[in-house]
């Protein structure tokens, strides 16, 4: 009697054993995959402020909920199972999905560089019209929810990837982790940055000149905010598009760029101390000149084509790719009257 329950107790310990292992394994490939997506991660947070730019005050939490929870249901019920599938039966086609968002991230990229270089800085017009009534910001929402799925679609697929060589459950529950934190991640940040210059305004009102001192700096620093946001968006999600796109092209036969990649890393990744970090810089530098570079070249075969398909443009005559505009100069009319 006493051995069969030392027997089962040993078989507890064991099962704890791979169960503890295997949560090991799970947070390691959340913290590995939510770091890969980190580019998307960050040009979903530059993003989605639009969406609620000249909203009512009262509105732009609601709005934010309304989109977090939209994001939360793309990821988990369609973006997930999508994934989940087509890694166990067809995955063969997950290369082929990754380049496809790596070049969606080159291009995007590459026209923010683009639109920057020309002092392209078109605002969102959509985004005021939240102040018309409920129809107006169901509209507007809905359509931060649909950009949302494309950015979300991003995120999956590269945290997929990440994770390919994990058994199915645990693939699944890496991704339920990295779609549940990062969409916490995104909107929480989302609804800090909106709200930055109203808590600003009422700390203004506070007697205390210190209080008064870090309200103005909220208020005047948001733009820079915002500026910095989009640039390191920018960046990383050349970068990471491009790394994509080298991988890529190592894994379908040509190894040539990538190659030359580790060519331009061997003089630096010798050097005592910090030889390691050096050889990550070239990497991510070479990776997102690549991704520049092929970003510029897809927007050379989109542009012509956007200009005379007629889904290429919206009312009023913007380009489709108008609606994802930089925001760095974002000042709301209701806050300018309000800090005037």
């Amino acid at each position: 009697m006493s051995g069969g329950l030392v027997a089962l107790l040993d078989d507890i310990a064991a099962l704890a054993r791979i169960a503890a292992a295997s949560v090991d394994d799970v947070a390691a490939g959340a913290a590995k995959a939510g770091a890969k997506a980190a580019g998307v991660v960050i040009d979903d947070a530059a993003v989605t402020p639009q969406y609620v730019s000249g909203a009512d005050p009262s509105r732009e939490l609601p709005m934010i909920k309304r989109i977090f929870w939209g994001s939360l249901r793309n990821k988990l019920l369609i973006i997930l199972p999508a994934l989940l599938l087509i890694s166990a039966f067809i995955p063969g086609v997950i290369p082929f999905i990754l380049m496809a968002g790596g070049t969606y991230l080159c291009y995007e990229g590459a026209e923010k560089v683009w639109h920057k270089l020309r002092g392209h800085h078109e605002a969102n017009e959509e985004a005021p019209a939240v102040d018309r009534g409920p129809e107006a910001e169901a509209k507007v929402t809905k359509g931060a929810i649909t950009t949302d799925f494309i950015l979300s679609c991003e995120i999956m697929v590269i945290s997929m990837n990440e994770v390919a060589g994990e058994s199915l459950w645990v693939r699944a529950l890496i991704l339920v982790i990295v779609a549940v934190l990062i969409t916490v991640l995104v909107y929480g940040a989302v609804a800090l940055i909106v709200k930055m210059d109203d808590i600003g305004l009422h700390l203004m009102t506070k007697d205390a000149a210190g209080s008064q001192r870090f309200g103005a700096l909220l208020v005047k620093g948001m733009p820079a905010v915002l500026a910095a946001i989009t640039l390191i968006g920018t960046i990383a999600m050349l970068w990471v598009g491009g790394h994509i796109m080298l991988q890529g092209a190592y894994d379908l036969g040509w190894k040539m760029p990538y190659d030359l990649v580790h060519v331009l890393e061997a003089p630096v990744a010798g050097i005592p101390v910090v030889g390691g970090f050096l050889g990550w810089l070239v990497n991510t530098l070479c990776s997102a000149v690549l991704g520049l570079a092929w970003g510029l070249l897809v927007m050379a075969i989109v542009h012509p084509l956007l200009k005379v398909l007629p889904f290429g443009k919206k009312e009023g005559g913007h380009e489709e790719g108008d609606v994802r505009a930089e925001i760095a100069g974002y000042r709301p009319a209701k806050r300018n009257a309000d800090s005037a």
